[in-house]
């Protein structure tokens, strides 16, 4: 396999449309919830699995969710997001770092990542959560009480009150039902406030790159792996061990998200299309996101989620790395940055790591 010389440039390319995630139902959605917890960045990972956990199932228990997949159209008007390099000897790694949420009409320029697909031995993406419609049913019939509130109560009775009548004044802004997503539980009920909010500032969190890369590696004839990184019974687990503090903590930054964050969201997501990582690296994160990224990342809902997708991720691109051939990954992109990140552990493990 010849190695490529030289970075890819930016030559512009010929239009792609990429599929994303599942429409609306609770069990994708938690997914997202969880995708989107550091509100975008590993806070959306975290509660991306949560909300997936709550998106897959229906709103109401006589509405079959959706499977319609959104589009991401890619076209050569964007710079797009750069790839690191990660090198050591022979082996190669180029990571396309994801984001969500993103624009829905967002635009992205494919014609870096062929570029090195004409010289990679496989793909890594995640594996997309799956679930179908007799799955959900059952879930809504076993595990009911994991996702809705029990006891003849309601999410104003569970709900502390400085909180759901921040929750209740932000539901009045996106719909016209004063008992909508009553019968949740706090952080699957803010979790469709906050997909909600982010349909009405055309805001996506189920546009999926990695599947858009998939394209382009069946077109490219090369092998795509898929990386596992949590399922539904992951999700499901994660929403029964969570402590009412961390749900507390997280359900605190969903709602500043929604409340002002999303501004914010927007303009990551076109620093982003652009190529911008400086932009997205000096992009603040609020006080309540970090406290919910810390009380999930500590291990407190089901045995460190966000921890054992880090490690599937690394393991995944040090076998790659491993066996001397040249690999693309696509990989969340706040799970890559900053202190503590992959990148820097990458670092430390030797691997010679080259900024896009």
């Amino acid at each position: 396999m010849q190695r490529p010389h030289a970075r890819p440039t930016d030559r512009q390319g010929s239009p792609h449309s990429l599929p994303a995630g599942n429409e609306r139902g609770p069990l994708v959605d938690q997914y997202v919830i969880i995708a989107t917890m550091r509100t975008p960045t590993l806070f959306f990972m975290a509660a991306s699995l949560l909300t997936a956990a709550s998106t897959s199932l229906p709103s109401r228990a006589d509405q079959a969710p959706s499977q319609q997949m959104e589009e991401l159209v890619v076209t050569g008007e964007r710079t797009g997001p750069g790839m690191w390099h990660v090198q050591r000897g022979a082996a190669q790694l180029w990571i396309l770092g994801s984001i969500s949420p993103l624009p829905k009409a967002i635009t992205w320029r494919s014609t870096q990542v062929e570029q090195v697909l004409n010289s990679t031995s496989q793909v890594l993406v995640p594996k997309p959560l799956e679930i179908g419609i007799v799955r959900i049913l059952w879930l809504l019939i076993t595990e009911r009480k994991v996702l809705m509130v029990h006891g003849g109560h309601r999410l104003k009775d569970v709900m502390p009150a400085d909180l759901y009548a921040r929750f209740a004044q932000q539901r009045a802004k996106y719909t016209d039902d004063r008992d909508k997503w009553e019968r949740y539980r706090p952080i699957i009920a803010t979790a469709f406030l906050q997909q909600d909010a982010f349909h009405r500032v055309g805001l996506s969190a189920r546009l999926d790159l990695g599947a858009a890369v998939r394209k382009l590696a069946k077109k490219h004839d090369v092998r795509v792996e898929e990386v596992k990184i949590a399922g539904v019974g992951d999700v499901l687990e994660a929403l029964k061990t969570m402590p009412p503090a961390t749900e507390r903590k997280c359900v605190e930054a969903s709602l500043v998200t929604i409340e002002s964050g999303l501004p914010r969201l927007i303009d990551r997501a076109q620093a982003w299309a652009t190529g911008n990582i400086e932009r997205i690296e000096k992009s603040p994160e609020p006080a309540e996101v970090d406290a919910c990224l810390a009380a999930l990342d500590s291990g407190a809902a089901s045995g460190d989620l966000i921890g054992r997708v880090r490690r599937a991720w690394l393991e995944a691109m040090e076998k790659s790395l491993q066996s001397g051939k040249v690999t693309l990954a696509v990989v969340n992109m706040d799970m890559l940055l900053g202190r503590g990140g992959m990148l820097e552990e990458l670092r430390s493990k030797g691997y010679e790591v080259a900024a896009p």
